[in-house]
């Protein structure tokens, strides 16, 4: 009998997918996000934000995932949960509180309050607060990138609750009819307005939603950056490539009601715990440890100086002056003398 070879095999190196540099974006950009909605609760609860008022908190990982699978000049479109896109995406924190407020150094020069965020030169076609309003949009705004030949696309972002609408059908059929630059994106946080996806639809799988138009469509465990950076990335180059949208199902959740009005006794404590338990900003927190690319001392100061920052938010806001009465008139339409303005 021959001898049995020996082999030895050298011990891999464990190499991450993303780079130091990413992970250190997501860990400080979920990190902002989570401040500010923490700040902003607050704030809605000594009646200094009034409205609705609808928190990110746990979903953080949908939005700086997508940041950085995409480009810059890439448009974004999203219903009324709009805070945490902006801050992702770059706006000027100052200018969102601000426009919590209701104040003219707001992004919408306080108009919009916190449904309505809108930033042009990030690419932030804002919050809409009609259910599924925004889909169709997405369509269009995609519709125009392959237009004009930008080479660029569009994220639509949506509630689970929104694919109930007949124009969520519609823009989908019309996007992979006409190969449109779009990657949709439903938020499945579970619970819609406030009643569980089991309980409102046969279809629990959202996803499979696109299959009915031949649509690429896939479930996304969004509680987790790296997975939708991947998702997101995949989706885009498909849309750049000419082939038409993608349909992405990110399951997330939100630690917070469906707005600030809402006590969310429709699910358990231990439910809740359980996503805690799968926190994006912990998962990113102890991916940063591991490879020591930061101490927890280091990441402390970061946490400080973001809280740090929330509260200059804050200060810039309620020191910034309400909107003249005039501007009631103004950015309704492009035409300045349209007839049905009046003095």
């Amino acid at each position: 009998m021959a001898a049995t070879k020996k082999t030895t095999k050298a011990k891999a190196e464990k190499k991450e997918k993303f780079s130091k540099e990413t992970y250190m974006f997501w860990f400080e950009n979920m990190l902002l996000q989570r401040r500010f909605e923490e700040k902003a609760g607050q704030l809605y609860g000594q009646q200094k934000i009034r409205g609705f008022c609808h928190l990110y908190i746990g979903q953080e990982a949908c939005s700086s995932g997508s940041v950085t699978a995409l480009e810059k000049g890439d448009k974004w479109i999203t219903a009324y949960r709009d805070h945490g896109q902006p801050l992702a995406l770059g706006t000027d924190p100052k200018a969102i509180m601000a426009e919590l407020m209701a104040k003219e150094t707001g992004i919408s020069k306080g108009k919009g309050g916190s449904m309505h965020m809108f930033d042009k030169e990030n690419g932030f076609f804002g919050g809409h607060g009609i259910v599924g309003g925004q889909v169709p949009l997405g369509a269009g705004i995609a519709f125009a990138e392959k237009y004009n030949k930008t080479g660029k696309l569009c994220i639509c972002m949506m509630g689970d609750g929104a694919v109930r609408q007949g124009a969520f059908h519609e823009a989908l059929n019309m996007a992979m009819t006409w190969k449109l630059p779009v990657i949709f994106v439903i938020e499945n946080n579970g619970y819609a307005m406030g009643t569980s996806v089991e309980r409102t639809s046969n279809v629990r799988e959202l996803y499979t939603l696109g299959e009915s138009y031949d649509m690429p469509s896939a479930p996304v465990d969004a509680m987790n950056p790296e997975n939708v950076h991947v998702a997101v990335e995949e989706a885009a180059d498909r849309a750049r490539r000419g082939d038409g949208p993608t349909l992405l199902e990110f399951r997330t959740y939100r630690y917070k009601g469906h707005s600030m009005s809402d006590p969310a006794k429709y699910r358990s404590k231990e439910e809740l715990q359980e996503y805690k338990d799968r926190d994006p900003i912990e998962y990113v927190r102890a991916k940063i440890l591991d490879n020591k690319w930061a101490t927890e001392d280091e990441l402390k100061g970061i946490d400080k100086k973001i809280k740090d920052d929330v509260l200059e938010c804050v200060k810039f806001a309620e020191e910034s002056s309400y909107p003249d009465p005039s501007e009631a008139f103004k950015d309704v339409y492009v035409q300045e003398d349209y007839p049905y303005i009046t003095d």
